[in-house]
């Protein structure tokens, strides 16, 4: 399984060594952007984006939860990001051509899904994405519960890249931790993005944290 840390959990307080850690350790960085009007909450920005690459060689991916994602893909892009991760909901009249924007900045593609929301949504354009994310929970906010209807949708993906040939990463968003991994991995998940429940809560610690979840990963996996 790759790991993805999302850094609106992290502690603040011990960036620099947290950031360390993670660069040594996971697969990619989730940041998540808010702007307070398509989620209820205001998170990270494209300035959070820059001190976070000043420290960090894995790839940044963005999750833009955002009204005017065409606003930021230009000042994530100086500020150093790998991935944007833009939601259908917000692309309407657009996709194509902000999809085209991030390529031309040397950026992958992703798309994410919320709970509500169909894969028949993006099916014009799912094609072109590096990876897909799946919200289990609703966006906006950390340690919410997980809903288990989302685990067909992961299926779905799965059966989709493999009938049409294609090689997107099926990604997970949301209460990622040891009561979901065995389903999520047995759904057909590659990412896991890891908050408070999968990884931050374990310890204050960021080392000793980190093997607990990874005890609990390994451990979901020889059950599979």
């Amino acid at each position: 399984m790759k790991i993805s840390p999302s850094l609106m959990c992290m502690d603040l307080s011990k960036f620099k060594e947290q950031i360390e850690f993670i660069d040594s350790h996971a697969d990619y960085f989730h940041i998540d952007i808010m702007d307070g009007h398509f989620v209820p909450n205001l998170t990270l920005s494209p300035f959070f984006v820059q001190q976070v690459k000043k420290i960090a060689s894995k790839p940044l991916d963005c999750h833009l939860m955002v009204m005017n994602p065409q606003d930021y893909i230009e000042p994530l892009a100086k500020a150093g990001a790998g991935f944007i991760t833009l939601h259908p909901e917000t692309l309407s009249g657009q996709a194509f051509r902000l999809i085209d924007k991030v390529r031309s900045l040397n950026m992958r593609v992703g798309l994410i899904l919320n709970p509500e929301t169909t894969i028949a949504a993006m099916h014009y354009y799912l094609h072109k994405a590096d990876k897909i994310t799946v919200m289990t929970v609703d966006p906006g906010f950390a340690g919410q519960n997980f809903i288990p209807e989302m685990l067909d949708k992961i299926a779905e993906l799965k059966h989709y890249r493999t009938k049409n040939n294609l090689a997107y990463e099926i990604e997970v968003d949301g209460s990622c931790n040891q009561y979901t991994y065995k389903k999520l991995i047995d759904a057909g998940a590659d990412v896991f993005i890891v908050g408070t429940s999968g990884l931050f809560n374990h310890s204050p610690h960021i080392e000793n944290a980190w093997e607990v979840m990874k005890s609990q990963i390994q451990a979901a996996q020889r059950e599979v």
